[in-house]
């Protein structure tokens, strides 16, 4: 049987992040046992990922985990606690990353993102015609819509950081 995972459950989108990464589960229960000290079996680990039987991340584990992700790399390293701060109402940017070195290039890094804003705006809006075509929205289709504005709340506060930096009112320190 297959399991379905959610886009906007922060446990699954952690889980799916893990799995993405090189070495997926097993790997990830190297790291957190050399880092905790304590012993921790990839299937146990895989186990407190999906929820199986009550079990569950801790903080710390998620924040080790999301450690690990961000030394390989991964752009997906804080989708998990994108999902989080959405089912409460809020979204979190990274800020002041990819700073331009000249005025030119925060103008052209400005206009790179009003571009990206206008594609994902277009994505949103055939998601959502979508999905409202048949008159009802069911749980997947409310997920994968949810997961898609989110993103593009995300993007817009890339935005207006980009805004900030070709204003000359500098970026987030």
């Amino acid at each position: 049987m297959t399991c379905r995972y959610s886009e906007t459950d922060w446990r699954d989108v952690l889980y799916n992040s893990v799995r993405a990464c090189p070495g997926n589960v097993i790997d990830a229960a190297a790291f957190l046992t050399k880092r905790r000290g304590r012993s921790m079996h990839a299937e146990t680990l895989r186990a407190k990922l999906r929820g199986v039987d009550g079990d569950s991340v801790s903080m710390e584990i998620a924040e080790l985990l999301t450690e690990w992700m961000q030394d390989l790399q991964r752009p997906d390293a804080l989708d998990w606690l994108h999902a989080f701060n959405a089912r409460f109402g809020l979204a979190a940017s990274v800020l002041g990353v990819d700073v331009p070195q000249s005025q030119q290039d925060a103008v052209q890094a400005l206009q790179r993102k009003l571009l990206e804003n206008t594609v994902s705006g277009g994505r949103l809006s055939e998601l959502g015609l979508r999905t409202i075509a048949d008159g009802k929205v069911d749980g997947l289709e409310a997920d994968a819509l949810t997961a898609q504005a989110m993103g593009e709340v995300r993007e817009l506060m890339a935005l207006v950081e980009a805004v900030r930096i070709a204003s000359g009112k500098g970026g987030a320190s």
